[in-house]
């Protein structure tokens, strides 16, 4: 009777999702359901005590509040640069820049996005920019409207893996406290703790190796097929070196030094993520004023903009708790566990099962619904497997580092912003694409980059220094 419970659950939850019902309110509505049919007429089946695990977590999520101050803050400081125009600045001067090589306006697109992910982090603002400035202009210089929409698409979500990014803002949250959980069962009362800043530090490599990844696939269309890549006319490129030298110096050097200082000081360790993430909003807003775009109508559009975000976020984090505590209160976690324990390859095994049932919830769900859901659910048994509770012994074999499954997930929820048909990506592109562009032609555009990223993710899962190398230097 517990497994059709918990079946039902969330079958429940889905069934509102596709209604278009608020996430926050899908999961925790659905939880509070269940838990009322639990308590009231289940008394045998159901743990009466899963809501003391949502009073904890959530007197956790307020004891943490320093580290999730970063996350608002984060969220100020990429409105903030998305209003300043930095977007529409770095767009026309990589373009001039790279504008006589084949393939030049796609990896101008590319090279913006990495910027605007390293300072922005909001993948929303991200494309709909990039579609709004970059697509209308590849169009006309006869790019495959496939390779033009791919490529804005996955620019975009760049925001999600290279730091700062809210998505590892919330893993990293998440993860430390069930790795502090899981230490704690097996005795170890005085564990390494795991940051935001190291997650960062863990993203950082191999999102620089996907960056690469795009640039290679760029490269080699402009080659093969140059008719789809077309380099623009000299005589519309018309500026002189200087010229384009100043140019490219005042549009770049901005933000490329507040990347540098909000990065830097996380991993230094002369700021914690949300003082870091402060700088970054004063620096956000010391750039609007530069580009003489700060006034009160801003300022305020910013300001609502943040706390409708931010809000957004902390209602689907107290949601996604309730659906937890509901579900263990079935059992869940028992038979998630013991599914995953039985299956074959140990814990690498148990981490394709995870990974693979991540990607296949990327087409019809967001990422912070997934990482809220099912990184409680999972890290816990991840953590603590071939620990043997009579000898108190963990294999050695099954340990895995909290860094390394932070960035796993960091890189597989990436795709669900390209998966249709849900993927956010698609949709916001959609929305400001000229007619010409199909939605089939973004689907089939998104096609490679998703390939990339899984590629990039079995690289990760063969070679986990990629994600660990760094993290445990600083």
């Amino acid at each position: 009777m517990a497994e059709l419970m918990i079946i039902l659950l969330v079958l429940t939850v889905f069934l509102i999702l596709l209604s278009g019902y608020p996430v926050a309110f899908a999961y925790g509505g659905a939880a509070l359901f269940f838990y009322f049919i639990g308590i009231m007429f289940m008394p045998n089946i159901f743990d009466g005590t899963a809501m003391n695990l949502f009073d904890n977590n959530l007197v956790g999520l307020i004891s943490r509040r320093d580290m999730l101050i970063a996350v608002p803050l984060f969220v100020f400081m990429g409105v903030m640069l998305e209003r300043s125009k930095v977007a529409e600045n770095l767009l026309e001067t990589m373009g001039l820049l790279f504008g006589p090589v084949r393939g030049g306006l796609g990896i101008s697109v590319l090279l913006v996005g990495v910027l605007l992910a390293a300072s922005t982090g909001i993948v929303g603002a991200t494309v709909v920019t990039m579609g709004l400035l970059s697509l209308p202009t590849m169009l006309k210089r006869n790019y495959d409207p496939k390779i033009a929409a791919g490529t804005i698409c996955a620019s975009g979500t760049l925001g999600q893996i290279i730091p700062p990014s809210i998505v590892l803002i919330l893993l990293g949250d998440q993860i430390a406290s069930e790795y502090q959980n899981a230490q704690s069962s097996m005795n170890n009362f005085a564990p390494d703790t795991v940051s935001v800043g190291d997650l960062f530090a863990g993203a950082l490599i191999p999102g620089l190796i996907l960056v690469g990844l795009y640039l290679v696939y760029l490269m080699a269309v402009a080659y093969f097929k140059p008719d789809s890549m077309p380099a623009i006319p000299k005589e519309e490129r018309n500026l002189d070196r200087q010229q384009l030298l100043l140019k490219t110096l005042t549009a770049l050097v901005p933000p490329v030094l507040l990347i540098v200082l909000v990065l830097g000081a996380i991993f230094v360790g002369a700021a914690a993520a949300y003082e870091a993430a402060s700088i970054g909003a004063l620096g956000a807003i010391a750039l609007a004023a530069v580009n003489k775009k700060l006034d009160w109508n801003i300022l305020r559009e910013v300001m609502r903009s943040t706390v409708r975000i931010t809000s957004m976020v902390f209602l689907i984090f107290i949601g996604a708790m309730l659906f937890t505590a509901t579900f263990k209160g079935f059992g869940g976690n028992e038979i998630v566990e013991g599914l995953l324990v039985d299956l074959p390859g140990g814990v690498f095994g148990a981490m394709f099962i995870i990974m693979l049932i991540m990607f296949l919830l990327g087409f019809i769900l967001d990422f912070i619904e997934i990482s809220l859901v099912i990184v409680p659910i999972v890290a816990p048994i991840i953590f603590m497997f071939g620990f043997d509770p009579d000898t108190g012994i963990q294999d050695p074999t099954q340990i895995i580092h909290p860094v390394w499954f932070g960035v796993m997930i960091a890189i597989n929820l990436q795709t669900s912003f390209l998966t249709p048909p849900f993927g956010f990506s698609l949709f916001y592109l959609r929305g400001v694409a000229p007619a010409e562009i199909t939605t089939m032609d973004i689907y089939k555009g998104v096609i490679p980059f998703i390939g990339i990223q899984l590629f990039t993710l079995v690289l990760l899962a063969l070679w986990p220094e990629l994600a660990t190398w760094l993290a445990d230097k600083i």
